[in-house]
């Protein structure tokens, strides 16, 4: 057997990980026919086929998915060389993973990448928006360096840090403003709004409200808050929002925004990084640029 290269791992799992090879393509950043090349170079280094090849997409063998474990384990073993390498200096410099759920990325990430230049001019911030579950695993799987997410996560092998508190408001129609503010319990007989299942933040709001996720009610759903607040904006119904989330979300569409009376809802922003990573030190560092990112309570609308 001809000596693997790691090129060909990344092309590998990759591809592993698309099913397609356009797409692992575009995220190799190579053409089609070289990835397809260096695929066939892999099988046959390994004398034994890794893919079973479809008109549409492709798919692990069964010897495919094995060596799929161990290679993600090989690259993220890499990966922990360079990220030794960079620990060993006294600023942080080089490739650096951040994930962001969507719930916060659009309102906090412009001061994070602001905020973590200045500190680090020689830093490449590598940004990846998507839900809570795939960061954490993309996190374990070495994909990713560190997530800013709603805490707690609770899974044992990685750090959170918290790093502050973002209340929730009521986003309603402008013709309710100035009316009381419904509690909880009026809230749940009201056509609520909220974001499709996946998203933490559905969760949250589902549970201030007080109503279990399977409990068939009038519930509309939507895949961003911009979309919901239109929605609410329509005369559809009311939804939550973050705080941070009022003033990008709110300007355009004619709504009112509402606060709770004490306790108000809430979440916890924190960031998470594997309990093994070399980098901990570091981004000790950078969940403090995170926290120094947000605005303070009051100026956050």
């Amino acid at each position: 057997m001809r000596n693997l290269t790691l090129k060909q791992l990344r092309y590998f799992e990759a591809l592993a990980q698309h099913n397609h090879f356009g797409r692992a393509a575009n995220a190799c950043a190579i053409s089609q026919p070289a990835l397809s090349v260096q695929i066939k170079e892999l099988e046959d280094s390994l004398g034994a086929k890794l893919f079973e090849r479809a008109a549409r997409q492709v798919r692990l063998t069964s010897f495919g998915e094995e060596f799929a474990l161990r290679v993600r384990l090989i690259l993220r073993a890499v990966d922990e060389l360079s990220e030794l390498a960079l620990a060993s200096r006294d600023r942080l410099v080089g490739r650096l993973r951040i994930g962001i759920i969507p719930t916060i990325a659009p309102y906090l990430l412009p001061a994070i990448i602001s905020n973590m230049t200045l500190m680090n001019d020689g830093i490449d911030l590598q940004i990846r928006e998507t839900l809570t579950p795939q960061l954490v695993d993309e996190l374990t799987e070495g994909r990713l360096d560190a997530a800013v997410v709603a805490l707690p996560i609770s899974e044992p092998s990685l750090t959170e840090i918290a790093l502050f508190e973002e209340s929730f408001v009521l986003v309603r129609p402008n013709k309710d403003d100035g009316k009381p503010v419904p509690n909880r319990e009026a809230l749940r007989e009201m056509k609520l709004l909220l974001l499709e299942e996946g998203h933490c933040f559905r969760n949250q709001a589902l549970s201030f409200c007080n109503i279990q996720s399977s409990r068939p009610r009038e519930i509309l759903d939507a895949s961003s808050l911009a979309t919901l607040v239109q929605m609410v904006g329509s005369g559809m119904g009311v939804t939550l929002i973050p705080e941070m989330a009022i003033t990008v979300e709110t300007r355009s569409a004619p709504v009112s925004i509402a606060r709770f009376s004490e306790p108000q809802p809430a979440r916890t922003i924190g960031m998470i990084w594997r309990k093994t990573s070399p980098l901990s030190k570091q981004l000790m560092e950078i969940a403090e640029v995170v926290k120094q990112s947000a605005p303070a309570p009051g100026q956050r609308s």
